[in-house]
């Protein structure tokens, strides 16, 4: 009997950009709350803006458990 080993394919181009992309602009998300003292980036929103930003963060942090 011969031993099949499993491979697994690398991941496309635009993953690793976009992994770190979105860790970064929920990071930036949440630093210009901050800094502009809730007047940005969706004002109507107030605290919800850090929701946002950890949501956003919290996706590009999904993606890298299938980062190969």
């Amino acid at each position: 009997m011969a031993t099949e080993k499993k491979t697994t394919a690398p991941n496309p181009v635009w993953f690793k950009p976009i992994m770190f992309g979105l860790m970064l602009l929920g990071l930036a998300w949440i630093i210009v709350y901050y800094v502009s003292q809730s007047a940005l980036p969706v004002p109507g929103l107030g605290a919800w803006n850090i929701a946002i930003g950890f949501g956003i963060m919290f996706i590009g942090f999904i993606m890298t458990t299938r980062w190969r």
